[in-house]
């Protein structure tokens, strides 16, 4: 017995009471951390998105997440260590509401989900499609005396875009940025961008527009 308790007892006793007051010291520093809370704006992920489907919502909020936990472990939060997931594996065409719940935050182990807002999330989807549509030249300025605009080439015509169905079969034509020719008199040609004022709508494959203006002078009919 008296061997056993030099042997496993009193050998390296200093390294093994050192270990105990460390051990001890880490866990009042632990115990003494005291609470703290903060809300933290993250915008939502959404996982396994259909590939032929495409959110018809213009608004997507982002989720407020107020999480509770060690002030130490609050003070290094960072918005990009919180994850608000929702997953859309199923879903088809039409209104869908999901729920936000601590079930759908990842946060880091040591904080507790205090609240989700909002709590439910409400989207409508559509097919995806893909449409061309022609580009409308936008061209502005004051004319030089004695000339206007005799014609207008736009290359390329026509530009492919992509989006929820009703959104694309519902839109007229793809506008340039406005091409100002103040003081042309024959033609010039202007490299400028064409958009679709839909936000929902993506140019399928942005590129130069190239809107050349003719001009022409204009005939005096009152002599």
């Amino acid at each position: 017995m008296t061997d056993f308790f030099h042997r496993y007892v009193l050998h390296n006793i200093g390294l093994k009471l050192l270990s105990l007051a460390l051990a001890v010291g880490l866990w009042l520093a632990v115990a003494r951390d005291p609470l703290a809370e903060v809300a933290v704006e993250v915008p939502i992920e959404f996982h396994h998105f259909p590939e032929n489907l495409e959110i018809s919502s213009e608004n997507i909020p982002q989720a407020q997440i107020r999480v509770r936990g060690p002030e130490r472990v609050v003070r290094k939060l960072r918005a990009s260590d919180i994850h608000a997931e929702i997953d859309l594996r199923g879903v088809r065409t039409g209104e869908r509401t999901f729920d936000l719940s601590a079930q759908q935050i990842r946060a880091p182990h040591d904080l507790e989900i205090e609240q989700v807002i909002p709590s439910q999330l409400r989207l409508s989807f559509d097919a995806r499609i893909k449409r061309e549509l022609e580009v409308h030249p936008r061209v502005i300025g004051d004319f030089a005396s004695g000339y206007s605009i005799g014609r207008v080439i736009v290359d390329p015509p026509t530009i492919m875009v992509s989006g929820p169905k009703k959104r694309v079969e519902a839109a007229e034509a793809a506008i340039t940025d406005p091409v100002d020719v103040s003081g042309t008199v024959d033609r010039n040609t202007f490299v400028t961008n064409a958009y679709v004022s839909d936000p929902l709508i993506q140019v399928a494959h942005p590129e130069p527009i190239r809107v050349t203006v003719i001009m022409e002078k204009t005939v005096n009919r009152g002599r």
